[in-house]
């Protein structure tokens, strides 16, 4: 794993979550924060997967970089005067798996476009696999972000007073 890959990495999770905090429209002290932890939060992921030392499941590895984006974004909200809600969920939308997603929809359409049973058996494997993958993946990635926000409630919710 190289360096420069990692703060690619990082500079491109920043600039996606930008660009999905827009869409919500928070206030505009909100971007900085929002494009600090999705590229904590993103690298961390990164940094878990092609550690030549650890290499981690993408599972795991979502859930560990969600929950180090959910405690930055806690810990930064009374300093930011915002709900943490506001900047954490675009800083996790880089997160998304949308190659998982992509493919269990192509498996799916090749499941029904199949009239052959050996093929249909092979692309339903591959849409189960994906599709387990994706929704998986969306399963940690939220909880391991909601985590902090109920663990630390007296210092998410100070920032809201």
């Amino acid at each position: 794993m190289s360096l420069t890959y990692l703060f690619q990495d990082a500079l491109f999770a920043s600039i996606a979550a930008i660009g999905f905090a827009c869409i919500s429209r928070p206030p505009s002290r909100v971007y900085l924060y929002c494009a600090l932890i999705a590229a904590i939060g993103h690298s961390t992921r990164y940094m878990l997967i092609n550690s030549s030392g650890l290499e981690v499941n993408i599972v795991i590895a979502t859930l560990i970089a969600s929950v180090v984006a959910g405690l930055l974004a806690v810990f930064l909200s009374p300093r930011v005067k915002c709900p943490a809600e506001a900047y954490l969920f675009p800083a996790l939308l880089p997160m998304i798996p949308g190659i998982y997603a992509y493919k269990s929809v192509a498996g799916l359409a090749m499941c029904v476009l199949q009239g052959d049973s050996a093929y249909f058996d092979y692309y339903y494997n591959l849409f189960s696999y994906n599709c387990m993958m994706c929704l998986s993946i969306l399963l940690v990635m939220v909880t391991g972000a909601t985590i902090p926000v109920f663990m630390f409630k007296s210092v998410s919710f100070r920032a809201t007073r």
